[in-house]
């Protein structure tokens, strides 16, 4: 009895891309190595610009480790390729949060060791 085959999404991470890289120039490249689902060139929302990475999706294990391996410090444009196998984002900007005198008035240069306020230097 054949084992049922379960569809695998791995995520790699593609930097040091030359700003010039398309999407189609990285499926390109993977699908060298096996079946790619997905190429996503990420693009800064301001300048509408390459942020200089990408993600690769490739449905097979074993493809995508190989893909890795042989892609993994591949010259594209005179930069070498940083290949690796996408981690999960975690969020380092999280919400501010209070501690810090940010409040009061006439702070600047004030020497006063943070304490903050209106006239603190009295």
């Amino acid at each position: 009895m054949l084992e049922e085959c379960k569809e695998v999404n791995v995520e790699i991470y593609v930097g040091n891309l030359p700003f010039s890289a398309q999407e189609n120039d990285l499926m390109d490249l993977f699908s060298n190595h096996g079946s790619v689902r997905q190429a996503k060139v990420i693009i800064d929302r301001e300048s509408g610009r390459s942020k200089g990475f990408a993600f690769v999706s490739m449905d097979n294990a074993d493809e995508a480790k190989a893909a890795i391996e042989a892609i993994n410090g591949h010259e594209m444009d005179r930069r070498n390729l940083v290949v690796n196998e996408a981690r999960e984002r975690t969020n380092n900007r999280g919400p501010r949060q209070g501690g810090g005198d940010r409040g009061g008035y006439n702070r600047g240069g004030n020497n006063d060791g943070g304490r903050g306020g209106y006239n603190s230097r009295r």
